[in-house]
């Protein structure tokens, strides 16, 4: 088993750490887990990389076929926040790279999602603005708003310093490219996503991903499971690191009783 995670915006692989020391008491090691960083996103992202969706996709795509031929037998692909809208392109899309998937944001597929007031303004003109203000805000005060808002300190003092005028630059065409009705069309092909099993987690706090009604909707019809996580927000596996670690392992587990090692072909 691999499990491979795949963090958003505006992030870095320091959001798993938590998580993945918890995941070790589940005898679920560093050597069972790789974190990857979209490119922008806490790596830099590569000369003439547009930061559109379809970029991302093919990005994911590439770096699993790479885990596939270095010998990884199979991929548990686990996405937060924008890296969950990656991980469901690649379940839609290439089943044939993964044994499951899990996603936190299944709800923006819905064809009713709405996207949050900080991602419209980004879609607009003005977003150009609202992230050159983002990225220039002294460190303190941006390891203290992430803080707050759920990665907590150690977490946000380590992504901080990657939240620059690179990923502001993907932040602005990533967002731009997935204005609706554009996330709308994508969710006509989500029960595509049911070849592979799939689990969605719903965190009870988390505002920015449609809410309770759209995930079960919508997973519903990408015939997966639903996990609600109480008294957690956005950032679930920092907040909750126990919580998060006990979910994922759950969930592997219950592949390798069902053998869904075998549903790679």
């Amino acid at each position: 088993m691999t499990l491979v995670l795949v963090h958003g915006n505006p992030e870095t692989t320091a959001i798993w750490d938590p998580m993945r020391a918890a995941l070790e008491r589940h005898g679920i090691g560093p050597d069972d887990v790789v974190a990857l960083s979209p490119p922008g996103f806490g790596v830099p992202s590569p000369d003439g990389f547009g930061a559109t969706m379809h970029e991302y996709r093919d990005w994911l795509a590439a770096e699993l076929e790479g885990l596939l031929a270095a010998g990884t037998e199979h991929v548990d692909l686990l996405g937060h926040d924008w890296g969950g809208g990656h991980v469901m392109r690649i379940a839609m899309e290439r089943p044939d790279l993964i044994r499951s998937w899990c996603t936190d944001v299944i709800g923006l597929f819905d064809a009713d999602y709405v996207w949050h007031d900080a991602a419209q303004l980004w879609q607009t003109p003005d977003g150009d603005a609202s992230i050159a203000r983002m990225i220039s805000r002294p460190d303190p005060e941006r390891i203290a708003f992430y803080a707050d808002l759920g990665m907590g300190s150690e977490v946000a003092q380590s992504v901080v310093p990657h939240i620059n005028a690179d990923m502001g630059r993907c932040i602005l065409a990533l967002y731009r490219d997935a204005a609706q009705p554009a996330m709308a069309d994508l969710g006509f092909n989500i029960a595509a996503a049911g070849q592979r099993p799939g689990l969605c987690i719903l965190a009870a706090g988390d505002h920015f991903t449609g809410g309770g009604v759209m995930h079960r909707r919508i997973a519903t019809r990408a015939g997966a499971r639903v996990t609600e996580l109480l008294d957690v927000g956005h950032w679930w596996m920092c907040e909750n690191p126990g919580l998060a670690a006990h979910t994922v392992a759950s969930w592997l587990a219950s592949l390798d009783r069902t053998g869904a090692a075998s549903a790679r072909a």
